[in-house]
Formats: structure tokens, C-alpha cells, sequence
């Protein structure tokens, strides 16, 4: 009986009795398609891909160890309908005629029949070229094309074998569609098959598993993951097969898979027995010395890898790895990174192999990027070494220090530094200590550290200049916190002179100093209350250039000039300005609330004024979430002013007073804060009452601001003065900057005054005026002020038909709070499109997983969008948004 042979299909052929040019037989095992484990996942998306590659002659599957190509392979080929050909090539295979007797006996055993007048290598170094010629014609006269798969063909390293594969498979026509599966770039031609159209590609990039294949890949191991925690393991794995593979056998072993899925130390996992035996152990001393140096780097070029290793044979290397698929990716533009569980396990592997080397490469690299201008590249490796004097010194000497205070990095910095204890004693890290202890509003010890480096700074060395500008700088937002207009001054004399030492590049790349120091000074002269010389730098730093690095300081700026805006009566200015404050905010990207919060502050203030209560006291519930500006005196000022008049609206006069003490240790009273806080307590003595004891306060007031000369006289008309509240009147300045809020009470004061004398007609002349001002600003609080002398002038015409917009109308005496309206703002509310979508959703009563499902989004993105609403809506209820943005035509 003839012996038989069943094929790489399954199917029983008839055994041809050849062995290899050696003499010895063949493995019948190396013509088996590898069996799939039961834990195999198909992947459709890739068999498909397979499926279309069959009209392209040269199909390459190209990835690195443990990606899944032999057992994607073999289960597309198990599918097929055609003869399949299997070879798993070996090292001897690098010898022509061995290989091609074994590709010879491959097409024989799926039953694709090669005629005796082949025949077979005689020789194991080369191989007739009469054969190749008579195996092309015969294939190219098939009816039935057959598929020749040869797996692991990396192991070919022989050009000779290449250049004989290509013959074949060119003149083979369409009897042959051959199936590379290899971890390395074959030497074939391949850019001329790509530009031909003749080949299908499969690479590493489409072989990684998505997050949806790695929960089905778990499940088939018995482990049920959500798909963000799958997610996670990933992004760590890079989606590598093996990886994920190796990581669920090891989770089942423990008692929590999913928690040791997400902390696992890869390097003491069989992951790491995987890739040191796969990858390191198989390169040459040098290789493997390259890649445990740069295990330590999260990116890098071939030239800082030769600092690392001090030699000068990076780049060949490193291509030849990426090539060879040796978990190197390359980046584009001469940048390489290690995939991220290799660098785990190299990282371990060098601290075992080479012990003490890691702080000495940290340091090399450290050297070689300040060299080439990369600073946060620097200062991680300076900060990974323990050097905190050289990572402090490169922060400094780059004039960066305002990245601690401000920027997208404000953060990441402040955490890097965070371990430098008290061994490092160089000037720089006492600036840097100064930087991080002011960024936290710790004045006391800031200035301790301070003072210490401005000792260690005394000498006019040049290259101390950058240092002593970032002292400057550090000076100015220390006399900002402690309210000390005079010491910032001087700090802003300083940082003039300095500027001038340092070298133009280094001020042009950090425009962050600049904003910072003419924030802080003009921080300093609003508390001191010199609003014209405020208003000037605080304008400059408004249109600082610098995008994300100076967004803090131009928001911190805008908040101030709205402040100034509001405190001189100017309700529309003030609200536009601390509106685009936010926008500027969302725009780059930074979180709210993000500074002091005096942007929300002056909205509050401003609602009050329109009797808009409910949305004052929302606006004052969201700066409580900025803690940072109860240490700095003007937000704090500026906070127990709004509450205080919130307070005094609602009839609490007590609540008010204790309200108005801004409680803040500043080295000098600011003028208009206490002038504002002399108001309040004058008022609520009134409301109470108590007219003597409200005139009383009013003695010594400073009355240098119009908007605190008005606020007397109204408080000293209300008690019977009716000589001084006109004096304090006339003594307002001609030309002054005030505006409606100051300029309607100011008319108020005067037409009570005449109505006192008889001169009725005069009254209704001042408040027609009034009124008129008053509506642009939809400004009500003066006239719900104001008495009752103020409603039978309402009640005539034409007053009253003026007087319509006024709602709710004064209240009578005795009567409860009446409804409050919620009038459209001045500026219109900005909503993304997105938040508008939010929006709408919100006005039909879904629930936010239902908005979610609706959008297609996440829930916590439907939150994030929701905060932001709020936020632009000055609400915090679903209803009062949808009222709002209905009032204000959005829906």
C-alpha cells in the first residue's frame, strides 16, 4: 500500500519520496499549519485584509515577536479554498538548495503537484537555475493559483535565496500568490511591488489589538475587563499580542486580575522572560548596551544615544533594530522610542546588570539636552540623576521660573521639584524653592528662601543676571500678596535694569516674566488705589504675546482691568472683560476656575447691581472654589465687597457689616477698600435706622473715587445733610473716568436733593437722565435704593413709560422680595456647539446618560460640558440654565 501524507489542510496526498540535498528527511512538521490555541481570537479585520491581498502576488505580514502573525496566518490559510503551501523556514534554510527543496516539498504536500522534470537540489549551497525556471513555468501553467506562506522568513539572510524567490514569484505569474511572515524587512524590492501595486502590506500598526479584540482576547482567557481598563492595558502593551497574551495568563493567578492588569511590574512578569529572550539576548554586546542606556530616555536621537553610550554607532543600530522589528519605533525626523513594557523590563535589567550606572546616564543625557535647548527634557533627567542644583540652575539660568507660576506646565513643575530636599543649596534652588512656596501664596516662607538667594546672588557676576531677574519677578508677586505697592515698585525698577543684562533670546522665548511682573505691579497699584497707572500695565499684560505660557497672567490681568472697570461704574465694560477673561481660559485648554477668581467676583457684583441675586450668589459660590485668592488682598477685597452689597440687597445689614472686613494682613490699607468697607458699614447703620451713627462712619472717608464720593453723598442726603452730600457732589473731579453706575447715583443724589427743595421739575429731569443711563446697563440696584421719594416721581409720565424696564419695580415698604428677572446680559453668551447641543438636550428633560447615548459620548463628557455651561450661564441648575439661555435666545 502507498504510503500517504496529510498536508498543512488536513487533507491525506499521496508522500513523495524525496529528502533534502543532505540526505536527511524532511520535518514534516515545519509543511503543518501551527494549531490555534483555544484561547485564539479571530480577527476579522484582518482575515479580511488577507482575503483582498489574494488579487496582489506578494502579501507581507511584518511585525515584531509575539504580534500574532503566524497564528493569523495560519488560521486565514486553514479558510482558504485554494492550495496552501506551508513552510515555517529554519536557520539551515539559509543554504539555496536546502531552502528550495523544502519550498519544493511544501508545494507537493498541499497537493500542488510539481512534475519529476523539476526535479530536486542536488547541492545544499546552490541550487540549477534550470529548476527555478521549470517550477515558474509550471506554476505559471496552473489553473488553480496556489498560495505559498513561508513563516518566520526572517531567518533567510542569504541575497542569493532572495534574488531566486523573486525570479519564481515573477515569472510564477498568477499561479503563485506568495505570503511573507517575517519580524525583519525582507531584502526583496519591495518599493518597486508598492509602486506596481503588487503588494499588500500587514504591519505591526494593524496587527496591535484595539481595545474592543482585547476584552474579547481576556474573555477567552476568562477575564472580564471593562473596556477601559482594557483600554489602559493597551496603551501599555502598545495592543502587542503576546503582551496581552502573557498578562492575562499571569492576572489568573492572581486574586484581583483586573487590579493586577492595571499595576503589574512588567519586569518581573514572563512578559519580560518573553522579550530578554526573544529580543536582548539574541543582539550583539553592543546592541544590547545601546539599548539598556537609552531604557532611561522616553525619546531619543541617535545622537543622544551615542552621549549615553559614549560611543558614535547609535544610528546604524538603532535602524537596524526599528528594521527588525526589535521593539524600536521610530518617530520621523531622527527620533526613536522604546515600546513601553520593553523600556520597563530594560530599565530593571540595567539596574541588575549595570548597578549605579542609571543616575550617571540620567546626568550624560541631562548634559546633552540643555546643550541642544531642550528644558523639560532637562530638567527630568537632572531631576531623575538627584541633581537638583543642576536641574534648579537650568530652570533658572533659562529664565523659566515664571513657568512655575503660570502655563500648561505650572503643574508638572511643581510636582518635579517637589522631592528636592534641603542637600541642595545653590542660589537657584533657593529661587526655585521662593517660586513654589509664592505660587502657593505662602508668603512667610517664600520670602525666607527669597532672601537667601538674593545673599547668594549679591555679586555682579554676568551670569547671574537671569537669576536675579527671576528674584525681581518672585520680589513683585511677594509685594503683590503681602500688599506692598512701594516694594512692588522697587522690584519693577529692578527688573527694568536687569532686563538689560540679559541675553534678548532668553526674554523674547519666556514672554511669560514679562506678563507675570506687570501683572503683580499693577495688582499692587490697584490696591493702592492708583487706577490710571493700574490701568496702564495691566493693559501691556492683557496683549502679552506668548499664547498658553502667558494665559494665566492676561486672564489675571483682564480680571484686574474689569475690577477697575466695576469699581469706576462701568458695568458693560466690566462684564465684557471678565468674560473674555474665561474665553481666553477655554481657549487654550486650562481648567476652571483657574486664578484668583476676581473674573467671577466682578460678574457677581455686576448681577448685583442688576438685582440679579440668585445669579450673584451662584457666581459667589464658584469663586469659594478658589481658595489661592483669599491670600491676595485684592480678590479678597473684592470678594467681601460683592458679598457685603449681596448681603445688604437682601436686607441683612448685620451679615453685611461683618461681610465688608476683606480680613487679609496687608502692609498698607488700600484706599478704596477701606473706603468701600466705611460704605457698607454707613448703609446698613441707615437701613437700621441709625442715620448719626451712619454719618459718623463717614467722617475721615476718602472720597478720591467718584463712585465712594456718590455712595456718601447718598448716605448723607438719606441722613438730613442735604449741604454735604452736594459738596461731596461738586468735589467729584471734571473729566473723570466714571461711569454709569457711579454717574445714575450721582443724578439720584441731585434730583432727592431738588425734590427736597420743591424743585419737582429739576427731580424728573435727573431721573429721566438717570433712567436713560441706567438702561443700557439694565443698572437697578440705585433706583430700588433710592427711598421712597423716588415712586410717585415713577408713577407720572413720561417717567413711567421710561421707567418700564425697570423689573421688579421698588419695592414698598414692608413687602417681601419681589420675583427677580434675569435680563440678557450686555454680551452675548459664547456656547461651543457642542455645549449648545448639551443645551437642547437639557430643555427635553433627558438625563445626562441620555444626552451621553444621544451624542454618541461619554458621560463624563456630557458633565465637562455641562460645568462649562453652568459656568457661562452664571447657574448651577439644569432648570436655571435652560430659563437662562431661553432669556438669552440660545434656545
Amino acid at each position: 500500500m502507498a504510503e500517504t501524507y496529510e498536508n498543512a489542510r488536513g487533507t491525506t496526498v499521496p508522500a513523495v519520496p524525496y529528502a533534502d540535498p543532505q540526505g536527511d528527511p524532511f520535518l514534516r512538521t515545519r509543511f503543518a499549519l501551527p494549531a490555534r490555541p483555544a484561547t485564539f481570537l479571530r480577527r476579522q479585520r484582518l482575515v479580511q485584509h488577507l482575503d483582498q491581498a489574494l488579487v496582489t502576488p506578494l502579501t507581507l505580514v511584518n511585525g515584531p515577536a509575539g504580534a500574532g502573525k503566524t497564528l493569523l496566518a495560519a488560521d486565514w490559510a486553514a479558510g482558504l479554498r485554494r492550495p496552501v503551501a506551508w513552510l515555517t523556514v529554519e536557520a539551515g534554510d539559509r543554504r539555496p538548495g536546502v531552502f528550495w527543496a523544502y519550498v519544493l516539498q511544501a508545494l507537493r504536500a498541499c497537493g500542488a503537484s510539481v512534475s519529476d522534470a523539476v526535479g530536486a537540489p542536488a547541492d545544499a549551497s546552490l541550487v540549477d537555475r534550470k529548476l527555478l525556471a521549470a517550477l515558474a513555468a509550471e506554476l505559471n501553467d496552473r489553473d488553480r493559483p496556489v498560495v505559498l506562506v513561508l513563516d518566520e522568513y526572517d531567518r533567510v539572510t542569504d541575497p542569493e535565496v532572495t534574488e531566486q524567490l523573486e525570479f519564481v514569484l515573477h515569472h510564477g505569474g498568477r499561479g503563485l500568490h506568495l505570503v511573507l511572515v517575517t519580524r525583519t524587512e525582507p531584502l526583496l524590492p519591495l518599493h518597486r511591488y508598492r509602486a506596481a501595486g503588487e503588494l499588500t502590506e500587514i504591519r505591526a500598526a494593524e496587527l496591535a489589538f484595539t481595545s474592543e479584540e482585547a476584552v474579547a482576547l481576556l474573555e477567552l482567557h476568562g477575564l472580564s475587563l471593562p473596556v477601559p481598563a482594557a483600554r489602559a492595558l493597551v496603551d501599555r502593551t502598545r495592543g502587542w499580542a503576546a503582551g496581552l497574551r502573557l498578562s492575562a495568563l499571569a492576572a489568573l493567578e492572581s486574586a484581583d486580575p483586573e487590579l493586577y492588569l492595571k499595576e503589574f511590574e512588567a519586569d518581573r512578569s514572563t512578559v519580560a522572560d518573553f522579550l530578554l529572550a526573544e529580543v536582548l539576548r539574541g543582539q550583539p554586546e553592543e546592541t544590547q548596551g545601546l539599548l539598556l542606556r537609552v531604557s532611561v530616555l522616553e525619546r531619543f536621537s541617535p545622537d543622544l544615544a551615542n552621549a549615553l553610550t559614549l560611543r558614535t554607532d547609535a544610528e546604524p543600530l538603532l535602524a537596524g533594530l526599528h528594521r527588525d522589528n526589535a521593539f524600536v519605533e521610530f518617530l520621523g525626523h531622527s527620533s526613536y522610542q522604546l515600546h513601553p513594557l520593553f523600556r520597563e523590563i530594560l530599565r530593571a535589567h540595567l539596574r541588575v546588570r549595570l548597578p549605579g550606572l542609571e543616575p550617571e546616564l540620567h546626568r550624560r543625557a541631562a548634559r546633552w539636552l540643555r546643550r541642544s535647548g531642550f528644558l523639560p527634557e532637562t530638567l527630568a533627567h537632572c531631576a531623575a540623576a538627584g541633581d537638583w542644583d543642576a536641574a534648579a540652575g537650568a530652570l533658572v539660568d533659562d529664565l523659566a521660573i515664571g513657568q512655575l507660576l503660570t502655563g500648561l506646565r505650572s503643574d508638572d513643575l511643581t510636582q518635579l521639584f517637589s522631592p528636592m530636599g534641603p542637600e541642595a543649596r545653590s542660589p537657584a534652588t533657593d529661587v526655585v524653592r521662593a517660586a513654589r512656596d509664592l505660587s502657593r501664596h505662602d508668603l512667610d516662607h517664600g520670602l525666607a528662601h527669597l532672601r537667601r538667594a538674593e545673599e547668594r546672588l549679591a555679586d555682579d557676576a554676568p551670569d547671574v543676571a537671569a537669576a536675579r531677574l527671576s528674584c525681581a519677578l518672585l520680589e513683585a508677586l511677594a509685594a503683590r500678596l503681602a500688599g506692598c505697592p512701594p516694594r512692588a515698585e522697587r522690584a519693577a525698577v529692578a527688573a527694568d535694569d536687569l532686563r538689560q543684562e540679559v541675553p534678548a533670546h532668553l526674554l523674547d522665548k519666556h514672554p511669560e516674566l514679562t506678563a507675570l511682573l506687570l501683572t503683580h505691579l499693577g495688582s499692587a497699584r490697584l490696591w493702592a488705589g492708583r487706577f490710571e497707572d493700574a490701568r496702564a500695565v495691566l493693559t501691556t499684560a492683557a496683549a502679552a504675546p506668548g499664547g498658553a505660557s502667558t494665559v494665566l497672567p492676561r486672564e489675571d490681568a483682564l480680571e484686574h482691568l474689569a475690577l477697575l472697570d466695576y469699581l469706576d461704574g462701568w458695568l458693560g465694560r466690566a462684564e465684557r472683560k471678565a468674560l473674555a477673561a474665561v474665553s481666553e481660559m477655554e481657549r487654550v485648554g486650562l481648567p476652571q476656575p483657574s486664578g484668583s477668581g476676581i473674573g467671577q467676583l466682578v460678574l457677581a457684583a455686576v448681577a448685583v447691581d442688576r438685582h440679579e441675586l440668585g445669579r450673584a450668589q451662584a457666581l459667589l459660590d464658584e469663586t469659594a472654589q478658589t481658595p489661592t485668592g483669599t491670600h491676595d488682598p485684592v480678590p479678597a477685597a473684592g470678594r467681601a465687597l460683592t458679598t457685603a452689597r449681596l448681603l445688604l440687597a437682601r436686607g441683612r445689614t448685620q451679615a453685611a457689616v461683618a461681610a465688608a472686613d476683606p480680613d487679609v494682613s496687608a502692609a498698607e490699607a488700600s484706599p478704596w477698600a477701606t473706603s468701600q468697607e466705611a460704605l457698607v458699614t454707613s448703609a446698613a447703620h441707615l437701613a437700621e435706622g441709625r442715620p448719626d451713627a451712619a454719618a459718623e462712619v463717614l467722617q475721615g472717608l476718602s472720597t478720591d473715587q467718584p463712585a465712594c464720593a456718590v455712595e456718601a453723598a447718598a448716605i448723607q442726603l438719606a441722613t438730613g445733610r442735604t449741604a454735604a452730600a452736594i459738596d461731596l457732589l461738586d468735589g467729584i473731579r471734571a473729566g473723570s473716568r466714571a461711569g454709569p453706575a457711579v454717574t445714575v447715583r450721582a443724578a439720584l443724589v441731585r434730583a432727592q436733593a431738588a425734590e427736597g427743595a420743591g424743585d419737582t421739575a429739576t427731580a424728573r429731569r435727573l431721573v429721566a437722565h438717570a433712567l436713560l443711563d441706567a438702561r443700557r446697563d439694565r443698572l437697578r440696584r440705585p433706583f430700588l435704593d433710592a427711598g421712597a421719594w423716588l415712586r410717585p416721581l415713577l408713577a407720572t409720565a413720561p417717567l413711567h413709560e421710561l421707567a418700564g424696564w425697570l423689573t421688579p419695580g421698588p419695592q414698598r415698604h414692608g413687602e417681601g422680595p419681589r420675583p427677580e428677572a434675569q435680563p440678557p446680559p450686555l454680551v452675548a453668551v459664547e456656547l461651543s456647539a457642542r455645549e449648545r447641543d448639551v443645551l437642547e438636550r437639557l430643555a427635553r428633560m433627558m438625563s445626562t446618560e441620555e444626552v451621553a447615548a444621544d451624542l454618541y459620548v461619554s458621560v463624563n463628557t456630557v458633565k465637562t460640558h455641562l460645568k462649562s455651561v453652568y459656568r457661562k450661564l452664571a447657574v448651577n441648575r439644569r432648570g436655571d440654565a435652560v430659563r437662562r439661555a431661553r432669556d438669552l435666545r440660545l434656545l
